[in-house]
């Protein structure tokens, strides 16, 4: 088991993490959550905990597989690989049959883990996370979408393609991280930006090109660090006329032009300084990219959020009150080792895609709409279960306690020796998809070997048979000299091209279409073509992402420490929010 250290009354409680060894700390704020919540303190360090939520979920990928009630060819989620039962979404909604019918006793002489395990691999499971899609059939993970293509993790968006973890949006290609913008092109973390193109950090702003962190901004272009300011080029202030005569001479419908700026800019911007924590309408918080929150600590990616801690890709709020809780939202409260659970979620433990309006549910997964449950798999409308048998309330109530010190008594140990008691989220050995195709490898990147030690497996790239028929090299440099014809293209993907073997370990495609909409939005914002396929430039995109980690470091300016995701061996400039406050124009 972990070695602990007391620390001075007040601070909080050292600890050793039983997976990666070093040292975390508890500190006494959150000993008062998880008594709240009635759970013991974890065990593993918040990084090592987000690693194992993040490998039972898988982002953006789709598979085609046979449906196990009807034998169609249908996209799922879940590749075979997993071993999971997937039925098509109509008939898992549909009363053609029950989850309850694959309800086990449980059994005290065996582990739990194990049990649970054989159930998730015996009851069916829908093949897309969807709820509320009209027209949107190869995008996942939503709630809302309408006429969206290869769109993943967001809600309530419409006529967009390619984005990931988007809300409130219209009309945007190639987005991530974006919430409430319309007719916006290949950004992260937009907050209320529309015609925004190839922009960063940016918020209630319209008109923007290649710019970052700019608040209140329109029509300006490579600019940085901008407050409420219009006609400004690499942070040069123009009149309106002089802005309009000067932004053509980019030739923005130019590939090569925009490599060009793209170049420009990164330079430019590592001129400025950039703040310790990018966010806005903060209140007591600590991470990075957190907006309108309050009390929200060790945090990334999240929106509207109070007194939460370890929290990420909250794409949507509100939430409150959670702890080790990651994707989602919308309404959430009470959650702690929680995964892609949300929509009214309240008072859950150790779960992962449990939603809509689920409460009270512990060491559950696939369960919708559901109350008091523990150890179940794909059930809906129920309460009162373990390992989908059905109980009364009574004999729940006295179970439950049973299992929870049989868990303790009789804990699962992996390879590595890290013991699964209550308390800890599922095991690795439980895992659904391939670690190179989940998030985990986003942060935690690993080679195959490494994924199958931890009891993960991998999916290698396949060659899907594309008949190439333009490499991106032939393309026309500007979309003015395209034609309608180029929708029957196959294109071969630049990084292909490059190096085939890195582009496989990046999950690339090898091969991309232009579609006649996708084709319509480039023309009418004067956007040169893509020579990238889609998981492609979501890497290139995310790498403008900091890492979901904190470091200790000063400010450049002023000497103030802080925590900030901005490590110290990067070149940025660091400024505490006081010096940059100071500093943005």
């Amino acid at each position: 088991m972990d070695s602990q250290t007391h620390l001075p009354a007040g601070l909080g409680q050292a600890k050793n993490c039983q997976n990666c060894k070093q040292e975390f700390v508890i500190e006494s704020d959150d000993f008062a959550f998880y008594g709240k919540i009635k759970v013991p303190p974890p065990t593993f360090c918040p990084d090592c905990r987000l690693q194992r939520r993040l490998i039972f979920r898988n982002e953006h990928f789709l598979y085609k597989v046979k449906s196990d009630f009807s034998g169609k060819d249908i996209f799922s989620m879940q590749p075979r690989e997993g071993g999971l039962k997937i039925y098509e979404n109509d008939v898992w909604y549909s009363d053609q049959w029950s989850a309850t019918n694959f309800g086990m006793e449980y059994d005290f002489s065996k582990l739990f883990f194990f049990q649970l395990n054989k159930l998730l691999r015996t009851v069916p499971i829908f093949a897309l996370s969807v709820i509320r899609g009209v027209n949107s059939p190869y995008s996942n993970n939503f709630d809302g979408f309408r006429n969206c293509y290869l769109c993943f993790n967001g809600n309530y968006c419409e006529d967009c393609m390619y984005g990931v973890t988007l809300s409130n949006s219209k009309n945007s290609l190639d987005l991530s991280a974006c919430s409430k913008c319309e007719n916006c092109y290949e950004s992260f973390w937009l907050e209320s930006c529309t015609n925004c193109f190839y922009c960063n950090q940016c918020s209630d702003s319209f008109n923007l090109w290649f710019c970052k962190n700019c608040v209140g901004c329109n029509d300006c272009f490579g600019s940085v660090n901008l407050r409420n300011k219009k006609y400004c080029i690499f942070n040069q202030q123009y009149t309106r006329d002089q802005y309009i005569v000067k932004i053509k001479e980019f030739n923005m419908d130019s590939y090569a032009s925009v490599l060009q700026v793209m170049n420009e800019i990164n330079a430019f911007w590592l001129r400025h300084p950039v703040k310790f924590l990018q966010g806005l309408k903060n209140m007591n918080v600590s991470g990075n990219y957190v907006y309108n929150s309050k009390n929200a600590k060790n945090s990334f990616l999240i929106r509207e959020a109070e007194n939460v801690r370890y929290c990420s890709y909250m794409e949507i709020g509100p939430l409150r009150d959670c702890y080790d809780y990651t994707v989602w939202g919308n309404g959430a409260e009470l959650l702690y080792e929680a995964l892609n659970t949300g929509l009214g979620a309240h008072n859950v433990r150790f779960s992962a895609e449990c939603w809509p309006e689920v409460r009270n549910i512990e060491y559950s997964l696939f369960c919708q709409s559901s109350s008091n449950l523990f150890g179940c798999v794909g059930l809906r409308n129920k309460q009162y279960c373990i390992l989908n048998k059905q109980y009364t309330k009574e004999e729940y109530e006295a179970l439950v306690p049973k299992i929870i010190e049989h868990m303790n008594e009789m804990p699962y140990v992996d390879p590595k020796g890290n013991s699964y008691c209550y308390g800890e989220f599922f095991p690795p050995m439980m895992s659904l998809y391939a670690y190179n195709h989940s998030p985990a490898q986003e942060h935690f990147p690993m080679i195959k070997i490494q994924a199958e030690a931890i009891q993960c497996f991998w999916i290698d790239s396949e060659d899907r048979g594309y008949q190439i028929t333009k490499k991106s090299s032939e393309l026309p440099d500007s979309i003015n000299d395209v034609d309608d014809i180029i929708t029957k293209e196959i294109i071969l993907c630049e990084e292909w091209g490059k190096n085939e073997e890195k582009a496989k370990l990046n999950n690339c495609t090898k091969a991309f279409r232009i579609l006649s909409n996708e084709l319509e939005f480039y023309r009418r914002y004067n956007i040169p073509l893509p020579r990238k396929c889609f998981y492609c430039r979501h890497n290139n995109r995310i790498k403008n992402r900091n890492p979901f980690k904190l470091w200790n470091r000063q400010c450049t300016k002023c000497g103030k420490e802080f925590e900030t995701s901005y490590a110290p061996d990067r070149p940025e400039i660091v400024y505490c929010e006081t010096c940059y406050n100071q500093e943005v124009a």
